[in-house]
């Protein structure tokens, strides 16, 4: 008997997008083995009643198919599939089984199957078809993302997470893969804060953990008196100076900001924030001799690379060694060629060599550059938004 497709709703449509949903991750699988004659052209009459939502009409000739053979494994999958959408999952779970005794690596077939069984919740069985889809040589796309999903309702987030990876790995640019790896590690970060304070409120280890958990939210007050606490339980603990010099740099609290990197950069020389933080102050301070080697150290780590380079940049030029600053903001220009800030100064360096086309050159496309950004509603990077290319201030500081 036809069943009643409705317009499906729901989870119905979440399984719908599934060719969309990801935005080329998953899309619409290739047909399965060849069909020929009349078979295919009923195919392509259905897939046009598919493409108009018209289910009903799709499932009808599906059947014909089936009447005619009633193994059929392409009218078996695509019936399945349109159940699948009506929520009909125990119907498509039948039809799909149906297909694999005969053809275990049916085009798809065990992803779809998957799919069911996670509608179902049953997440045992939808891992087991996903896996099993994963070894097939036509893979549906989506295959592991939905094992992560199924790992997850399992309650083995930790897995889940490590299918995600490698997802995001062939898929850089997909929204959905970020979106539920973030989910899981903040998760799983919330259950760790959890249990240190449940372990001990006042211990070390909670209170340093805050410390970052407040400074990646930008919330330096707090993250200061965390840091205090933590270095008051463990006042020899490595690690903890220099995130808290920046926290202090970043509320302008300058004195202790720079004793607090000073002392990082004793316990770890090399330490990439401690060293550029020390010569963006020294740099400031227009010490460019002390400015130096902590800029060095810290553009050797390429952390925060674009500000290193200006503020190498702006070290050198105030050494005079102005090729040497022209490498630089080159290369500064180069990391981001949508910031005006390197232009300006590389129109400082040409006037300082005496060459005034490519002085002319950069302050063109300082200015060029000052007012695009200001078309975008960003700030001014380089202050004030002034087109006076005679006094640029000193950028990155």
């Amino acid at each position: 008997m036809r069943k009643d497709f409705r317009k499906p709703t729901g989870f119905g449509i979440r399984l719908m997008a599934i060719f969309t949903l990801l935005g080329g991750f998953a899309s619409m699988p290739a047909p399965g083995l060849a069909q020929q004659g009349a078979e295919a052209d009923l195919f392509k009459q259905a897939k046009a009643y598919e493409d108009r939502q018209n289910f009903a009409a799709a499932e009808g000739l599906y059947q014909k198919v089936l009447a005619s053979d009633p193994q059929n494994p392409e009218a078996l999958k695509r019936l399945g599939i349109l159940e699948q959408t009506d929520l009909q999952f125990d119907a498509s779970i039948e039809h799909f089984k149906r297909v694999l005794p005969g053809h275990p690596d049916y085009p798809q077939v065990n992803f779809f199957l998957g799919l069911s069984y996670y509608g179902k919740h049953d997440y045992k069985d939808a891992m087991a078809s996903f896996n099993k889809e994963l070894k097939t040589p036509t893979a549906h796309p989506a295959t592991r993302y939905y094992l992560a999903l199924a790992l997850e309702g399992a309650g083995r987030a930790n897995e889940a997470i490590i299918q995600l990876d490698l997802v995001a790995d062939k898929n850089p640019g997909k929204a959905d893969v970020f979106y539920q790896l973030a989910r899981l590690h903040m998760a799983a970060a919330f259950r760790s804060i959890d249990q240190l304070r449940h372990i001990d409120p006042d211990s070390f280890q909670f209170h340093a953990l805050l410390g970052e958990f407040y400074s990646q939210e930008a919330h330096y007050e707090p993250a200061v008196a965390q840091y205090l606490a933590a270095l008051k339980k463990q006042p020899d603990a490595m690690g903890i100076h220099s995130p808290l010099g920046v926290a202090y740099w970043n509320l302008n609290q300058l004195e202790p900001a720079k004793k607090e990197l000073l002392l990082a950069v004793q316990e770890a020389p090399d330490d990439p924030y401690a060293n550029l933080y020390l010569g963006r102050m020294a740099v400031r301070d227009h010490d460019m001799n002390n400015a130096l080697p902590y800029l060095k150290r810290a553009v050797a780590s390429h952390v925060e690379e674009l500000e290193t380079r200006l503020l190498l940049g702006r070290c050198y030029i105030g050494l005079g060694e102005l090729q040497e600053a022209k490498a630089d903001l080159v290369l500064a220009a180069g990391l981001d060629p949508a910031d005006p800030r390197s232009h300006y100064m590389l129109a400082e360096v040409y006037q300082k060599l005496n060459q005034p086309a490519d002085r002319q050159r950069e302050l063109d496309l300082f200015n060029k550059l000052s007012i695009a950004q200001k078309a975008k509603g960003l700030n001014d990077a380089v202050g004030g938004g002034s087109n006076d290319a005679g006094k640029a201030p000193v950028p990155a500081q």
